[in-house]
């Protein structure tokens, strides 16, 4: 895996261009149009974001921690993995499908939680909801999202999850969970690896202050006329929902009640205080933020439903493992019965591919479906889950597997390091 100038990790789309070309011929560029049918891969939805947004909001989107070293590996996991495909099997009737929790899911996938997407596009996350709601496939939100819990839940034929951040004082993380099992969140996720915030160095160079963006960012924005028309407007800046009732009066902008969230992030969550919010919550519970197989296990025996392994999509702790590198060794602890899902670099229907035969029951995409709501709203979230299920589809007939639940390892070769 190799870095950009920038920092940045060399992405796949860039990576092939380059193999295939010879010098600059043929000229290939991205869609980068307005209409989301045209996008063919998520990178198309990527390139339509970046014509879309400003500056200070692509960082956020993109941005990892530190070197970014943690990004770019995930990415790297899925690249080391090549398929072994099988001859002369029958595929012509194939079958994404899913049970995760007694429940049949159209394919291995969920919109994963993800905060602040209102900077992207005004009520993105009630657009992911719809997207997902339309597609079958439960949504994750956020505790950071700036929709309420309440009007992501009024959402019809969605599956809803929701992520909690674990704050102080406790009584802000009860009023959450009363919230979510009160609006019918069908699984609550308690994330662990986001206490502390992790250091984000390129969305820091783009403010004089941490609640200031530069003069520069500032135009730029400006500059970005079908971003500020379809986010600012009517409202202004987005505020976080769910916690908007316990910010004090002077922390009440945008960003004045980020960093006091981030203030008031519970540093001493443990596994009694995990115990606590199993024995609180009265349906399926997932730990994210694991790693490592001891940890997994530890989840399985503190009453957890399952757990997400994941590296916050390299956003937090630089230089960590990919959980894709993780999930073979996790799978081994816990054996067949508990669900592990996985996140971080899912691009492409291929990448879910591998994920379940490595021992996944399900995915969880964040850039992804941003990439989608930030580029064409609700219809942009439709067709990233779109050509995610169409390239699994199509990856499963060429692998010669007719059906998702049979893969396995078998259907894997790991290339040497």
């Amino acid at each position: 895996m190799t870095m950009t100038p920038g920092g940045g990790p060399d992405f796949p789309a860039e990576r092939a261009t380059a193999v295939a070309q010879l010098g600059t011929s043929p000229r290939r560029t991205l869609y980068r149009g307005r209409n989301p049918k045209r996008a063919a891969t998520i990178e198309d939805l990527r390139a339509m974001a970046h014509r879309r947004l400003p500056r200070f909001a692509l960082e956020y989107l993109e941005a990892g921690a530190g070197d970014e070293a943690a990004l770019a590996g995930n990415l790297a996991a899925f690249y080391r993995w090549r398929f072994l495909p099988r001859a002369l099997v029958d595929v012509r009737q194939r079958d994404l499908g899913r049970t995760l929790f007694g429940r049949r899911l159209p394919l291995p996938l969920l919109v994963a939680p993800t905060g602040l997407n209102g900077v992207f596009r005004k009520d993105a996350d009630r657009l992911l909801a719809l997207g997902a709601a339309r597609m079958g496939v439960p949504f994750a939100q956020s505790t950071m999202s700036n929709n309420s819990i309440e009007d992501v839940a009024a959402t019809a034929g969605l599956h809803h999850w929701f992520q909690l951040y674990v704050i102080d004082p406790p009584e802000i993380t009860d009023d959450l969970i009363t919230r979510a099992e009160s609006a019918g969140c069908e699984a609550l996720i308690v994330t662990t690896d986001a206490q502390t915030f992790g250091k984000r160095s390129w969305d820091i160079r783009g403010r004089v202050k941490p609640s200031i963006l530069t003069l520069r960012e500032v135009i730029d924005a400006g500059l970005h006329v079908r971003w500020w028309s379809t986010t600012l407007l009517p409202r202004g800046l987005p505020r976080f929902a769910n916690l908007q009732r316990w910010f004090p009066k002077d922390k009440q902008g945008l960003f004045e009640s980020a960093f006091w969230t981030r203030d008031h992030m519970d540093v001493g969550l443990d596994w009694d205080r995990a115990a606590r919010i199993r024995d609180r919550w009265p349906r399926k519970l997932l730990i994210k933020g694991l790693l490592t197989a001891e940890d997994v296990a530890r989840a399985q025996a503190a009453g957890a439903d399952g757990a997400i392994l994941s590296n916050h999509g390299g956003r937090q702790l630089d230089w960590v493992a990919a959980p894709l590198d993780m999930l073979p060794a996790a799978r081994a602890a816990v054996g067949a019965g508990f669900p592990l899902l996985v996140d971080g670099g899912v691009r492409s229907g291929g990448d879910i591919v591998k994920a379940i035969a490595l021992g996944a029951d399900a995915v969880l995409v964040g850039r992804a479906p941003l990439y989608g709501v930030a580029s064409a709203g609700e219809a942009g979230v439709i067709r990233a889950i779109e050509i995610l299920r169409d390239e699994a589809d199509l990856t499963l007939a060429l692998l010669g597997c007719a059906r998702i639940d049979a893969l396995d390892r078998r259907f894997l070769v790991e290339e040497p390091g």
